[in-house]
């Protein structure tokens, strides 16, 4: 008879099989054992049908990739360690030396700053487009361009743009298009049938190439995971990112995708209780003399409240909370203000501190409500023209209660005054 130690490794016991529970089992593993060398050989991760290494997916992993497709509406998904990791996913797997991507002016900093750094390093050019302005990106695609991000809402100014026709102005040139889709969440609106109700019958609908989700926000909803995900519904762009996620040895944690696998069940939910809180508040803060402009896509008035109507009003399906529905279609819980020019950065940030249930922080899409005073100016190439002058301030609203939010920023501007 071996010996303990090697009866404890080895041992005979299998629990029986037809275990069933709300959530699924956490297989974590860095080893995958095979039953001969016959199935090592011929075993294959990329089309799901078995499992190599757990760098490569478990049983666990798959699930959450093929929730993630449902909810996007995708037919394959990879998962990274962050959103910022997803992009550079997406922009090594479709870029190489000589080629140029154009990015959102008003992106996600972090994806400026691949651009402008590794990007830049490996040869890859890049440029950045006005979002809110279609014929700008018509002048800057070239022909060596290769990739096209979009962002809706734009980061920090949340200014919504003509996603239609960005999408389509790609397609007409032959140049994918990647969305940065945290938004919207695949809740908002659909990255791939962006126009159902326009599109023939039996036509493709129009959608981007690729989706891209930090599901550190609200898939996790909790300020407690880092994830993203890589989504798209061609097979041969599909292979082409899962070969450059298994170049760069990328790959996430059992643990962190229980956390996102169980959290998921409640985003939709979520999602309506904190857009709800941040329309109230964005509606009372239009009343605040201190402020010179509100920037949350629900608001007429709000630059792009348009095209997010076209996109996320008018085409919505059934309304996600629709006992205490906030208004038409779906936004998310982002909301900044832009304080007068009379105030200093000095009194603005004198401001955010002396908020209490606001915490300074970054991220979104978690239980607490957060706050951040931008710089603007060393965000953008130029003072957009649809932004007042002044100092800005993001809010992220969390999952309090909307009166004791409002308390909370009632004592801060009169702290401000």
């Amino acid at each position: 008879m071996p010996d303990l130690t090697t009866r404890l490794i080895h041992h005979p016991y299998t629990p029986p099989a037809g275990f069933a529970a709300p959530q699924p089992g956490v297989f974590k593993a860095s080893t995958v054992i095979f039953p001969s060398v016959a199935a090592m050989r011929s075993t294959q991760w990329k089309d799901k049908t078995g499992y190599t290494y757990g760098l490569h997916g478990t049983p666990t992993s798959y699930q959450l990739e093929e929730r993630l497709c449902t909810l996007e509406g995708g037919l394959h998904c990879i998962l990274a360690p962050s959103g910022l990791a997803a992009i550079a996913i997406t922009s090594f797997a479709l870029l190489k030396a000589g080629d140029e991507v154009l990015i959102p002016d008003n992106a996600y900093g972090p994806n400026k700053a691949l651009a402008e750094g590794e990007l830049k390093d490996c040869g890859i050019h890049h440029r950045f487009y006005d979002a809110m302005n279609p014929a700008d990106l018509a002048d800057k695609i070239s022909a060596k361009t290769r990739l096209v991000w979009v962002e809706a809402a734009g980061s920090i100014t949340l200014e919504f743009p003509d996603v239609i026709a960005l999408v389509r102005l790609c397609k007409a040139r032959g140049v994918p298009v990647a969305l940065d889709n945290t938004w919207g969440a695949g809740l908002a609106f659909k990255p791939f049938d962006l126009t159902p109700r326009a599109t023939a019958a039996g036509a493709e609908p129009l959608g981007v190439d690729v989706s891209v989700h930090a599901l550190t926000k609200y898939p996790s909803g909790g300020g407690d995971v880092l994830m993203g995900s890589v989504i798209t519904r061609d097979d041969a762009l599909a292979l082409r990112l899962k070969n450059t996620h298994m170049r760069l040895g990328i790959g996430v944690g059992g643990n962190d995708v229980e956390l996102v696998l169980r959290s998921l069940p409640s985003m939709a939910l979520r999602y309506a209780a904190h857009d709800i809180s941040t329309r109230a508040i964005a509606r009372w803060c239009l009343g605040r003399p201190e402020l010179a402009q509100v920037l949350h896509p629900a608001l007429p008035g709000s630059p792009g409240h348009a095209h997010w109507r076209a996109l996320c009003a008018d085409a919505a399906s059934v309304p996600l909370a629709a006992d205490a529905s906030p208004g038409p279609g779906h936004a998310a819980g982002l909301l900044s203000v832009m304080f007068k020019p009379g105030y200093s950065q000095a009194q603005v940030d004198g401001f955010c501190d002396a908020l209490g249930l606001f915490k300074l922080g970054y991220s979104w899409g978690g239980p607490v409500s957060l706050v951040v005073p931008y710089y603007l100016p060393s965000l953008r190439a130029g003072w957009p023209a649809h932004i007042a002058p002044g100092h800005i301030v993001r809010f992220s609203i969390g999952l309090e209660n909307v009166g004791d939010l409002l308390g909370d920023l009632d004592q801060a501007f009169a702290v401000l005054a």
